[in-house]
């Protein structure tokens, strides 16, 4: 699930990705570099669901078809991994992710990210919530006590702050495991786990700010129903990933769109503001090496604590070098 204000993370949530080929088609072809897309395919992970998402997302995609000189359609898909298994099979080369599934698209996919999101406030970080229906009398020491009597909701597995946020920084130390722990666990996006929160289908859930703060804003009568028990150490946002052979040119007018979108003067800036507004953006910026480096920490201390639950030294070894070899880049940064 921003895992800012919008849509596009609502979710945890929202992912975009860049097919090739004509419409339809479902071929693993890559793209060799020069070449230019009949096609291109925006592909969506939303919290909301298509038909709330797709209005939000239709004018960025008409003005990235202007941009690059080919057409842009979007596609929903219902996980992160079938996005990332896109992108690495080369039906896809552009995509909107949240911090987790971008490493993984630049670990398995050959991506590279090109941009990063900043919400309408300026800030390009969110935090992992832990949520409950108000008036519950529900408090973090019950959940995490482990009565097995409550119904969970956890985000889907590849979700940065739906699922590794609150496992590394609430669950792991307190030795906690959630298929253990509560009476049921059902892996769902962020909307979902909030809404039935809500209505009382589920006594707890992961979720982010950013789903809450667009919650307030587009249906205040269910937020008014949520209350928040835990929050997680800030989040990196995620941003426009690119496969690696993506022809350099194409490259750079997709990052260069993104880089100046909404920067500009006159009515035309104004527009695109008010476009990324409805995203729940102000602007995307450049990406920094060490930018998701906190994420990838995240992701090496879970591996730690799942080889270790699993008896297995030989993958606590690795998982634990690499914790300290991230930990140690951290310390030396200026």
């Amino acid at each position: 699930m921003r895992l800012s204000n919008s849509a596009r993370r609502f979710g945890v949530g929202v992912l975009a990705a860049v097919a090739l080929g004509l419409a339809g088609c479902d071929r693993g072809d890559h793209v060799a570099a020069g070449d230019a897309p009949d096609e291109i395919t925006f592909s969506i992970l939303s919290a909301q669901g298509q038909a709330s998402a797709d209005p939000l997302w239709r004018p960025l995609l008409d003005d990235l078809s202007k941009a690059v000189g080919a057409p842009v359609e979007p596609h929903f898909a219902s996980t992160y991994s079938a996005l990332i298994e896109d992108m690495r099979q080369g039906r896809t080369q552009v995509a909107w992710f949240s911090a987790q599934p971008a490493i993984s698209a630049m670990e398995t996919a050959g991506a590279e990210m090109i941009a990063r999101t900043v919400n309408a406030d300026g800030a390009d970080s969110y935090r992992s919530l832990l949520i409950v229906r108000r008036g519950s009398g529900i408090t973090l020491k019950d959940v995490l006590d482990c009565g097995k009597g409550y119904r969970f909701g956890i985000g889907d597995p590849q979700s940065t702050s739906g699922t590794l946020a609150p496992l590394t920084f609430l669950f792991n130390p307190g030795r906690v495991r959630p298929e253990t722990c509560f009476a049921s666990v059902k892996s769902g996006n962020h909307e979902n786990n909030a809404s039935e929160v809500a209505a009382g289908v589920l006594d707890v859930a992961t979720s982010n700010s950013v789903t809450i703060e667009t919650m307030h804003r587009r249906n205040p009568m269910m937020a008014a129903q949520i209350e928040q028990i835990w929050q997680s150490p800030p989040i990196p946002e995620g941003g426009i990933v690119v496969r690696g052979d993506l022809d350099p040119a194409l490259k750079e007018k997709i990052r260069s769109f993104f880089l100046t979108y909404g920067q500009g003067g006159g009515a035309e800036g104004e527009r695109q503001r008010r476009v990324l507004a409805a995203l729940g953006y102000s602007r995307f910026s450049a990406v920094e090496d060490n930018y998701l480096d906190p994420v990838r920490e995240l992701m090496a201390d879970q591996a730690l604590a799942a080889a270790r639950v699993r008896g297995d030294a030989a993958a606590a070894a690795s998982a634990e070098r690499e914790l300290q070899r991230l930990r140690l880049r951290r310390e030396v940064q200026p």
